[in-house]
This record gives C-alpha cells, structure tokens and sequence, in this order.
C-alpha cells in the first residue's frame, strides 16, 4: 500500500474508548454540526455563487467525518482518502439538488455511504488493514497496557468482522455502532423505513456475534467487551 497520509491518517483512527463514551464523543459531535447548519447553508449559497474560498470551508468541517465512516466502510486509509475526495465532488456536482429542508450532513453521509459501497463493488474487496497498522492513541484508556491492546485488537476484529456483512447491514451497523447515529438518523442517510434499519442492526449483530465469540473466548475480556458492543 502507498505511503500513508500520516495526518489524514489521524483523522480515521478512534482512540481506544468504550463503546459508551464513543457513542457520547460522536453524538457531540453530530450536536455541534446541528449548530453549525445555518452556517453549513450560507457556505452552500456561496458555493453555488462560485466562492471556492466557501468550498474549502465546507470541506473542512465535514472531512473528518466522511473520512471515518469510509474507512470504516472499506478498511483501508487510502481507499478512504480517494473516497473522501470523490464524495466532495460528487457534492459540488449535486449542490444544485440538494433540498435545503433537509439536513445537509445527512445528504453527505448519504453520499459518503453509496461511494464506499460503490468502491467495494468495484473493487471487490474489503482491506481492513492489519493490527500493526490498526495505531489507536491509547492515552485516554485507565487501563494496563494488555487490557489496551486486547480492546485495540477487538475492535479492529470487529471492523474486519464486519467485512462479510451484506453491504446494508455493514453501513447500518457502521452508522449506529461506531459513528452513534439514532436509528432514525440512519433511516434517513440510508433512505429506508427505521423498522429496516432495526432489522439490518439486529442481523448484523447476531452475525457479528457468532463470529467473533468464536475467535475471542479465549482473549482476556473478550465476551464481554463483544457483549457490551453488540447489545440488541
């Protein structure tokens, strides 16, 4: 794989929180752009005027965000930076149909979902890069270095998991599990009633489940890490 994007790089990876407080981290983050909105639309109107100065502001405050969930989708920072760069043109392509009663960031999401399921696709494959690749900043954990690393290497057994899911059931899971989206926000990015997205997360996790207590009966808090991410 090519050389990586060292700060693109850090824009992808987690650091090694619980479940929980990613959920909380997340949903932060989701309140924050809520805020932002009224400024996410002036940005949109000077776009549409031609202001490419408004176009990098835009992309800024989204990127880290696209860039997540397209990792998450395809398992590999490159790919991920290809497909980041692909959703923004997409969008200055589509501005034009973007319906301003709807929530932008749901519309780029939306966007971000089908490119990565659209590489896959093509590509026809999934690349979850290897563990000694898979670097989480580990400061925020009060835990010994071994329960670090058995959280670190459960997660990423988790994303690489997650590979054999069907294309809905991964961006289903993705978007509740690891970005800490509300069921009914991720009906809305997938366009699909809530009561679907409930089954494609039932499904997901039930799968996700067999598989990995399989391979993680053995590794020191294993089960239980695996229970208290795939709840249902």
């Amino acid at each position: 794989m090519a050389k990586k994007d060292k700060n693109l790089q850090s824009t992808y990876e987690k650091s090694s929180l619980t479940p929980l407080q990613a959920s909380k981290q997340a949903v932060t983050g989701r309140r924050k752009n809520r805020e932002d909105e009224s400024e996410t639309l002036e940005l949109i109107d000077r776009i549409r005027s031609g202001d490419k100065q408004a176009f990098g502001e835009l992309m800024n405050r989204y990127k880290s965000q696209i860039a997540g969930v397209a990792y998450r989708m395809v398992g590999d920072y490159d790919d991920a930076k290809d497909i980041t760069q692909l959703v923004f043109v997409k969008m200055v392509r589509n501005l034009h149909r973007y319906d301003f009663s709807k929530r932008f960031s749901t519309w780029l999401y939306r966007i971000t979902v089908n490119a990565s399921i659209d590489y896959i696709r093509k590509h026809k494959r999934h690349a979850h890069e290897d563990l000694d690749n898979y670097s989480e900043s580990l400061e925020n954990f009060d835990a010994s270095p071994a329960q670090k690393y058995h959280r670190k290497y459960i997660r990423y057994l988790i994303l690489k998991a997650a590979e054999h899911l069907t294309d809905k059931q991964r961006a289903a899971f993705i978007l509740k599990d690891f970005e800490g989206h509300e069921v009914a926000e991720v009906a809305e990015i997938l366009d699909m009633p809530q009561a679907t997205v409930r089954w494609y997360i039932h499904r997901a996790r039930l799968a996700l489940r067999r598989e990995l207590k399989s391979t993680l009966g053995s590794v020191p808090g294993g089960p239980q890490y695996i229970d208290s991410f795939l709840k249902n």
